[in-house]
């Protein structure tokens, strides 16, 4: 049983229900959900991709999470690095091959994906800015890729535009809170290359442009009004509170906390994109 549930935490399931909701509100904001046969295999098969990247972030990390994760399953023990390895690979092969009976672009997306995944893993992660903008491609890629699905981009392209930002500043929030395990394992980061402050403007620089693009749909008649309450309510307003709780507290309890309350929150963008569209 400990195993099993080593699993489940691995794979990240709330990670994995936003996975499979935006690649589903990638096709649906388009206008059409058919072929529905296509669009559930893409947001089956990037969610499983996507579960894979968590596994296989595990096994690469668990060092650096023995420091600042001590409770994930891997330094917890629930499960071993070889057992977190298999699975990751597993979970790739199987999204991957769902993809190939969408269209062969939907089977190239899925296959570069899995590959960025894994590099980002094994290399860019420890990088200055690469694996911050590798992370918030492949998440802004995962609504064009419902997009995709149904023959339509345009709408979906536009959100994942809006994703790629929201998570660019989410994972510069999160290499200041983990900066104590990075530097403990030679990893570098933008905070730990430029200090904190640094990286606290980075975010902050973002997360502004981020809320003022988010009212573009609104004026440019792709969303609704209800579209613009919804985003400037349930997502603007709590960006500010980011960018003030970040500059007030920037300690890693903090920043981890704001970082979870992002992902949350996407929840509401991807409710305001579905009641405006």
């Amino acid at each position: 049983m400990e195993t099993i549930k080593g699993y489940i935490l691995l794979i990240r399931p709330l990670n994995q229900l936003i996975a499979f909701i935006a690649i589903f509100i990638g096709g649906f904001v388009t206008g059409t959900i058919r072929p529905l046969s296509h669009l559930i295999l893409a947001s089956l098969s990037g969610t499983l991709i996507s579960a894979g990247g968590c596994s296989i972030n595990d096994y690469y990390d668990v060092e650096i999470d023995r420091i600042n994760k001590p409770t994930r399953p891997l330094p917890a023990g629930l499960v071993s690095q070889k057992q977190a390895y298999i699975l990751s690979m597993i979970l790739f092969s199987i999204g991957i091959i769902l993809s190939f009976f969408i269209h062969f672009i939907g089977f190239l997306i899925a296959l570069i994906s899995s590959i960025l995944v894994y590099l980002y893993s094994f290399r860019l992660k420890g990088t200055v800015l690469w694996g911050n903008l590798t992370v918030a491609f492949l998440t802004g890629l995962a609504f064009v890729y419902g997009g995709l699905a149904v023959g339509r981009t345009g709408k979906a392209f536009i959100v994942g535009i809006f994703a790629f930002f929201y998570h660019w500043a989410r994972e510069i929030i999160k290499d200041i809170e983990d900066v104590k395990g990075d530097q403990s394992t030679g990893i570098e980061t933008l905070p730990i290359r430029y200090g904190v402050k640094t990286a606290l403007f980075w975010a902050t620089g973002i997360i502004t442009f981020l809320i003022g693009l988010t009212t573009v749909p609104y004026f440019i008649n792709l969303f609704s009004v209800k579209y613009l309450v919804a985003v400037v309510v349930g997502v603007d307003f709590f960006l500010v509170y980011v960018l003030a709780s970040m500059w007030q507290r920037p300690e890693p309890e903090n920043l981890g906390k704001l970082a979870r309350m992002m992902k949350v929150d996407m929840f509401i963008g991807l409710l305001a994109v579905y009641i405006g569209r």
